[in-house]
């Protein structure tokens, strides 16, 4: 399983669109264990552009702070699921409580 955390400043980043990386977790959730991570610039900024880029890096899973309801209707199209309302946190943090059950999250602070 693959899963996708926008980054800004090495922490997840509030509002999706416009974070300037994403660091690509992968994990075996038998395990419940990290099994590794890349970071990759992100795109240019292209409404609409990010879920069949990340569907292409084999991404299963985004975790947001934030996202407009318009990308969350793409993820689902490219069968990615997305988690809103995360705590900016580092990727390794956020990713661990997901897979512990311990992940609170809160409003979905994106309102377009």
């Amino acid at each position: 399983m693959r899963i996708a955390i926008p980054l800004a400043d090495g922490k997840l980043a509030m509002h999706f669109g416009h974070c300037q990386q994403f660091a690509l977790v992968d994990v075996d959730p038998a395990e419940k264990k990290i099994a590794g991570r890349q970071d990759i610039d992100a795109p240019p900024h292209q409404p609409g552009l990010l879920p069949p880029w990340l569907a292409e890096r084999g991404v299963n899973l985004v975790i947001a702070g934030g996202m407009g309801q318009r990308a969350h209707g793409l993820f689902a199209e490219q069968g990615i699921q997305v988690l809103i309302g995360a705590p900016a946190d580092t990727p390794e943090k956020v990713v661990t409580e997901y897979l512990g059950g311990t992940l609170v999250t809160g409003q979905n602070i994106c309102d377009h």
